[in-house]
């Protein structure tokens, strides 16, 4: 995996976020088309792809948007425990070449019972972990393997497994890992090339780096794991500006809920995984963290998923992202509430802002370094 800056968005099957109503068909195929090309036009690196028990398939949402771009690049989410590993090795390395290598995954255990249980799934937190280490110990050999292999393990058994589709990408594809449990960080430090967090304060940011890197460190892994931040980076020409947008974005947060309660979050009870249980528990600390991190959507929405924001000018916003980049992270899931209007505003004020400063303070370290 490159240790250099990344930037990654998020494609949705409809247009539509907790502050604009959901348009479109529940398959809106030219609003997919149209914002993985604004991802490519803008400058990202890469583009998730979601999963939900209730939304449509993603493997065919990345097929789809492949074919719509030349060099954006994928981030499939997946969760281990609907099909077999060896079939979905065989699905993601077949997907790899027909996108000629753009394809990464995001390995997501599942954080609700709820969520899960749609899909037939009843194990507890900790199983569907230990499950996930065995689905991916699995995965891994398929893509990697030539020869035959049995696998005895806790979830999954197999005689005589093989594939002759191996993923484009060698040794295998980008392996993305989310889920701030033990159990989740115990198999992160085993398998992920990049861990991916929600935008905490620096300090549980920092602190969840160093706890990440301690497990890689335990599988002689620590200077393979790359991090992922995600964000949502609220822009204005003035400081004064950025804040007034995000106020009207709560606002029109709480008035969707009200008048189109299935189109937003729903009041729950509170969250079972540990990332939303950080993300809240960084709301209860404040409205504002550290120099502009503002919980106050994450805390209106009950922190179900990215949720915290980066509020200011570009330069400001850019300022804090480089402060993350200081201490370990290196790429930044970054997505807005009106999704399209905002990859493009990102693409021309904000990436190249954070690129070239990290352009500058990587060639001053290797100045300093020859020196």
């Amino acid at each position: 995996m490159s240790h250099q800056l990344q930037f990654i968005g998020m494609i949705g099957h409809q247009n539509g976020s907790e502050s604009r109503a959901v348009s479109g068909p529940i398959v809106d195929q030219h609003y997919i088309g149209t914002f993985a090309r604004a991802h490519e036009y803008a400058g990202f690196d890469r583009v998730l792809i979601g999963y939900f028990s209730v939304a449509p398939d993603g493997f065919q949402i990345a097929a789809y948007a492949a074919q719509q771009t030349d060099r954006l690049k994928f981030l499939l989410a997946h969760r281990p425990g609907f099909v077999a590993p060896t079939l979905a090795a065989r699905q993601l390395a077949t997907l790899d070449h027909f996108s000629k290598g753009r394809l990464a995954v995001h390995i997501i255990s599942g954080g609700s019972d709820e969520d899960q249980q749609r899909d037939g799934d009843f194990l507890s937190k900790a199983e569907r972990y230990a499950r996930t280490d065995d689905y991916l110990d699995v995965m891994r050999k398929l893509w990697t393997s030539a020869a035959p292999f049995d696998h005895d393990g806790p979830y999954y058994k197999t005689r005589g497994s093989i594939s002759t589709v191996k993923p484009m990408q060698q040794p295998h594809l980008p392996i993305y890992f989310g889920g701030s449990s033990e159990e989740a960080i115990t198999v992160a430090g085993k398998y992920a090339d990049v861990y991916a967090l929600w935008g905490e304060p620096l300090d549980g940011v920092r602190e969840t780096i160093a706890r990440v890197r301690a497990s890689a460190a335990r599988f002689g892994r620590e200077s393979q794991i790359n991090f992922s931040l995600s964000l949502r980076p609220i822009l204005g020409r003035t400081e004064a500006e950025a804040w007034a947008k995000a106020e009207r974005i709560l606002e029109q947060a709480k008035r969707l809920r009200s008048t189109h309660p299935w189109s937003s979050f729903r009041d729950k009870a509170a969250p079972q995984n540990v990332g939303s249980q950080r993300l809240l528990a960084a709301a209860e600390g404040g409205k504002v963290r550290d120099k502009r991190l503002w919980t106050e959507l994450a805390a209106f929405t009950g922190a179900q998923g990215n949720s915290t924001s980066l509020v200011g000018t570009p330069e400001q916003v850019a300022e804090s992202l480089l402060d993350y980049y200081d201490i370990g992270v290196r790429t930044f899931l970054i997505r807005g509430f009106d999704p399209l209007e905002d990859v493009l505003d990102y693409g021309r004020d904000l990436l190249p802002l954070v690129r070239q400063a990290v352009y500058e303070r990587e060639s001053q370290s290797q100045t300093a370094a020859a020196e």
